[in-house]
């Protein structure tokens, strides 16, 4: 397994809590957030990029500065989340560097694009701790991720040749025709497959779905060695995300990188009535799930 430099290691470092546990707050999403934003396809395309940046600044300053780290797109918060002010110097900054959506080939298989331009020079420059890259992965169909792993090796040679930390993401979906009872069968075994993937590509630290049960959640620790994972919420509920977390943690997941099941009922267009759900919602999950993984990582 490929390990950290010390310059990964140190962002490494700044991403996770005192207690060395990954605890960060997920707001990269644009189309996502536009859907929790507006009902309709046409109020949500009148969502601008700034109002989607303005949210993700209320979510990094009345929750993410309780977390310790913020992931955001470079589209919408950057570099402004910075320039004025709103960052807390303590808060480390993980940039995502994927597309909103994705391409479909005939055969339904899904191909992950890349923000143009955002390299890790560039990440660097937006004043970036570190990146995350999201790519999606069928590792029991042959063929059907030949794109995706290509990007993947591509992205990850830059961020090692700019020593900058890196964080590997990937999600797994159903493939046309796919009875869901099948799909969901299959979700231990294409979470260890994409996990593997990542892994071989050189790979230093994983974001993954939560993988199914004790034994998946195991079966990823042991693969992935010093390698380490956490749990990403996928917009679960969130009673539902702190079993899923207790779960992971006690099977050697390093943390959580969670978005939706934090703070999908609490952003509005209103951003005083965002910020206050933030602050009487978003901030006791959160403390629900540090004390989950308190639990596990003492300090």
């Amino acid at each position: 397994m490929s390990r950290m430099t010390t310059a990964e290691r140190r962002g490494y470092q700044q991403i996770c809590g005192t207690n060395g546990a990954m605890m960060v707050i997920a707001c990269d999403q644009r189309g996502g957030m536009r859907q929790v934003l507006a009902g309709t396809p046409e109020e949500q395309k009148a969502i601008s990029d700034t109002t989607l940046g303005l949210t993700k600044m209320d979510i990094a300053r009345y929750l993410a500065s309780y977390a310790g780290c913020v992931l955001v797109d470079p589209l919408c918060a950057v570099p402004a989340i910075v320039d004025d002010g709103v960052l807390d110097r303590a808060t480390a900054l993980l940039i995502g560097i994927d597309a909103s959506g994705f391409d479909t080939t005939p055969e339904g298989y899904r191909i992950s694009n890349m923000v143009p331009g955002i390299t890790a020079r560039r990440v660097r420059e937006l004043g970036g701790t570190g990146a995350k890259v999201m790519v999606y992965l069928r590792a029991d169909t042959p063929g059907a991720d030949a794109a995706n792993i290509e990007t993947l090796r591509r992205v990850i040679a830059d961020y090692a040749a700019e020593d900058l930390l890196l964080v590997v993401e990937f999600l797994t979906y159903a493939l046309p025709g796919e009875a869901p009872e099948d799909y969901a069968a299959r979700i231990p075994a294409l979470i260890e497959g994409g996990s593997r993937i990542c892994l071989d590509l050189g790979a230093k630290v994983l974001k993954i779905p939560y993988p199914g049960t004790p034994a998946a959640c195991a079966a990823i620790t042991a693969m992935a060695g010093d390698v380490p994972w956490a749990v990403l919420s996928a917009g679960v509920d969130h009673a539902t995300f702190l079993g899923q977390v207790e779960i992971a943690m006690e099977n050697g997941a390093s943390g959580v990188i969670a978005g939706r099941s934090l703070w999908k009922d609490c952003i509005s267009l209103d951003r005083a009535v965002t910020q206050q759900r933030l602050t009487d919602i978003a901030v006791p999950r959160l403390r629900e799930i540090q004390a989950v993984i308190a639990r596990h990582f003492p300090g």
